[in-house]
């Protein structure tokens, strides 16, 4: 387990099989405990748990962060920047849909880091990203 606290998020599903195969195949996390209604993820020490509802989640919107408007809500990991590309691989090998491709963002400025936007089979956003200087995370 991390020195960081965990942290516990909840996401909605419309379809448990597909949030199976995406959370557990192709992303490769470990599931925990499930039901019928809900299934839990170790995201490399923090509980992700994909809760079944009628129907899937409407995005809020888009918010500009640098050229980009980024999906909101969003969710997702500090990856190292190898961490980050070998990633990125794994979505690439299998066909994930970027909305916005694994990029660096702010080059050479404090928060510099590596992006990528991408949706799970119910439509929730998630970015993983990677910090050049991870104590810049906070940074002003």
């Amino acid at each position: 387990m991390s020195p960081r606290p965990a942290v516990h998020l909840a996401v909605p599903v419309d379809d448990l099989a597909a949030a199976r195969h995406f959370y557990g195949r192709v992303l490769g996390l470990p599931e925990g405990r499930s039901t019928d209604h809900w299934v839990d993820w170790d995201l490399r020490g923090h509980q992700l748990v994909t809760h079944l509802v009628p129907e899937a989640p409407r995005p809020a919107g888009t918010s500009l962060v640098g050229r980009h408007e980024v999906p909101i809500p969003h969710y997702g990991l500090l990856l190292d920047e190898e961490g980050f590309h070998r990633f990125a691989e794994r979505l690439r090998a299998a066909g994930v849909r970027f909305e916005i491709e694994p990029q660096l963002r702010f080059p050479g400025e404090p928060g510099e880091q590596w992006t990528m936007f991408f949706r799970d089979p119910a439509g929730n956003a998630l970015e993983f990203k990677s910090f050049r200087d991870e104590s810049m995370v906070l940074a002003r």
